[in-house]
Parts: structure tokens; sequence; C-alpha cells
């Protein structure tokens, strides 16, 4: 398990450690917020165009052949820059990394669940995720000192030596998991399980925790300006927010495979907690802006492990790449929504119009788990070969 943690790490950190400190590459660099939005896009853009095909891809030939293979690539892919140093490279550089996680990550998040009995699917996640939130933590820090050290071209040398440091440790470590033999599947058939609660119950509260997340990161230190906070005082009050998700990952995932806390019970307490978060994020003041930060930490911590651990246990398993590729353009959707909500709103109104239309649609969210729960096991066959 520990080379799929490193994985988790390894996608977390490479996409906050470069998004947090491209705007400090330089005018020779980045010469416009535009170049600036472009760059931040390209990431995530490919995360949702092919992590749905990868995730396909790895119920085809095997998760292990996916995930070491886009290791490698996100190795090679960092290599590019370091080589070429150039503006035009770093575009490359940026759609490969892209590319390769939406390789590796559906295809460590399949692994995660094969590699464990279905007693411990919760807390086998609780533990991706709090090394993956690790990652997103440490990114913006670690990231920052290496610009600062060594330019953007150091930061890229580790993020390559990462890659294939933890594509070598995997190679030698994770087990080989063939695929299981699969009826054959429709567009029909794939439509309707996308379709079914048991899929889009879980996806969207994993997206509502995302969209929640990422508002807390981009606006809460907007908010902590205006209460005063200083640059420090405002990335701290960030990182209780990245903390609060990792510490509860674990200690959630434990609960539900020991029966103390169930799925459709810990979704709703996840969305309502930071919908809570979100509303405090109005109020004025320094207490505000760590209440926001906490709360929402906290539900997105219980909303992921057991959102990843429902998929996998309602999903048969020779589809899990595909559930969980799809999965993560849920979560990528939630990434890009969230913040485009907030932002919109805000730009008619004010930021504290912003932060209570995204608490209003979490709170909405929860209302939703709560009445249609989610069922654990699949029910409806594929259609026959």
């Amino acid at each position: 398990m520990w080379p799929l943690y490193a994985a988790g790490f390894t996608t977390a950190f490479g996409a906050h450690g470069i998004a947090a400190n491209l705007g400090a590459a330089g005018h020779d660099t980045v010469t416009s917020l535009l170049v600036l939005g472009g760059l931040l896009a390209l990431y995530d853009g490919a995360e949702v165009l092919l992590k749905p095909v990868f995730g396909t891809l790895a119920d085809r030939v095997g998760a292990r052949p996916v995930l070491l293979g886009g290791l490698v690539a996100f190795a090679l892919a960092s290599s590019v820059y370091v080589l070429a140093g150039s503006p035009g490279w770093l575009w490359a550089a940026r759609l490969g990394q892209g590319a390769a996680a939406s390789a590796f990550s559906p295809a460590a998040s399949a692994l995660v669940s094969r590699l464990n009995p279905a007693a411990k699917q919760g807390r086998a996640f609780g533990s991706y995720g709090f090394y993956k939130s690790i990652g997103y933590t440490l990114g913006p820090l670690l990231g920052g000192v290496l610009v600062w050290a060594g330019g953007l071209r150091l930061l890229f040398t580790v993020l390559a030596v990462l890659g294939a440091g933890v594509a070598v440790w995997a190679w030698a470590a994770v087990p080989v998991v063939p695929p299981l033999p699969r009826a054959r599947q429709t567009v029909l058939d794939l439509a309707r399980r996308l379709a079914d609660p048991a899929f889009l119950v879980p996806t969207a509260a994993l997206a509502g925790a995302t969209a929640a997340l990422s508002v807390g990161v981009g606006f809460l230190p907007v908010s902590g300006r205006a209460a005063g906070f200083g640059t420090v005082a405002t990335g701290a009050a960030v990182s209780v927010l990245a903390a609060c998700a990792a510490v509860v990952q674990p200690h959630a995932g434990r609960a539900l495979d020991a029966g103390r806390l169930g799925t459709r019970t810990g979704l709703t307490a996840g969305l309502l907690l930071s919908a809570a978060g979100t509303a405090c994020a109005t109020l004025p003041g320094p207490a505000g802006v760590l209440l926001a930060a906490a709360l929402i930490g906290v539900g997105t911590g219980l909303i992921t492990p057991l959102g990843f651990a429902a998929l996998a246990s309602s999903t048969p398993k020779e589809r899990l790449g595909q559930t969980m590729g799809a999965a993560e353009l849920g979560r990528e959707l939630g990434d890009a929504g969230g913040p485009l909500l907030v932002a919109a709103v805000a730009t008619v109104a004010t930021l504290t119009y912003g932060y209570a239309a995204l608490a209003v649609l979490l709170v909405g969210g929860a209302g939703v788990v709560a009445r249609r729960g989610v069922r654990e096991k699949p029910d409806r066959p594929e259609t026959p070969v």
C-alpha cells in the first residue's frame, strides 16, 4: 500500500506545488494573468478529459501497468522543462503532468480497493486520502522553498525524481492484480450505471467537498486579508483547513469499517459541516476565517474516504477503474465549479453572498444524501456476452 500512498502524495504535491508558485516564476515565464490562468487550467483540463479514459483502460489491461506508466510519464513530463527551461516547454510539461496524473490517480484508487478486503475499504481510503492531503498541504510550502532556492526548474527536477522513484517503488512492491473478466458493456449499461444513485450520491458528495475545499483554499486568504491577517497568518489559516482534512480521514475510514459510522450519516454530516464552514466565512474578523477553515477541513475529511469506499463497495470489481475515473471527473468539476459559483455571485454582490450561495448548495446536497442514502452493493447486472 505504501507506494500507492506515495502516488497519491505525488499527484497532490505536483498539482498544488506548481500551481501555488507559478506566479513567482518570473515575468519571462509567466508574462500575464492570462498566461497564468492557462497554465493552471492545463493540468485540470487534462484530468477532466482523460481520467475516465485511463480508468477504463485500467479495467481492461490491469491497474498496475496504468499506474506504472502514468508515474513514468509524470517523471518524463517533468524532465521536459528541466532540460529545456523555456516558457514554451513549460506548457508542454504542465500538460504532460496533467495527462500522466490522469492515468496513475484513478489506477491507484482502483488498486487501493482491489488490494483490501471489503471490511477495510474505509481505512484504506482514509489512509490514501491522508497522504494525498499531506501533498496538498506541503505542496505550496515546499514548492515555494524550492522555487526560492533554485527557481521553477528545481521544483520540476524534484517532481521528476519523485515520479521516477515512486514508479520504481511501485514496480518492486505493488503486486500484479490481473484484470477481472468483464461482461460486455453497452453505452446504455454505462449510462445506467453512472446515473444510478449508488454512483451519483457519493460522487456528488465528493464534488461538494472538493468545491468547499477549493473555495476555502482560494478565497479564505482574501477574507483573511480583509480581517487583518498578514501573509504568514493567512497561509497558516489555510493550512488549518488542509491539516484538519488530513487528520480526520483515517479516523473516518476506521469508524466506517468498525460500524460506528454509516455512509449516509457520514456524508450528510460532512456536507453540513462544510456548509457551516462556508457560512462561517461570512462572519467578520479572524474568528470567522479560522472557524471556516477548521469546519471545511473536517467536513471534507469525513466525505472523502466514505465517498470512495461507497463507490468501491457498489461497483463491480471489474469496473473499478472506470468508476474511479468517472468519480475523479466529478471531483474536478466540483473543484472548478465551487470557485466559479462564489466568484460569479461575488461579482454581482459581495464575497459574503458568494460564500452563502455555496453554503446553501451544500445544505441542499446534504438533504439529497439524507433522503436517498447510499446503496452498498451492486444489484444491476450488465448485458451478458
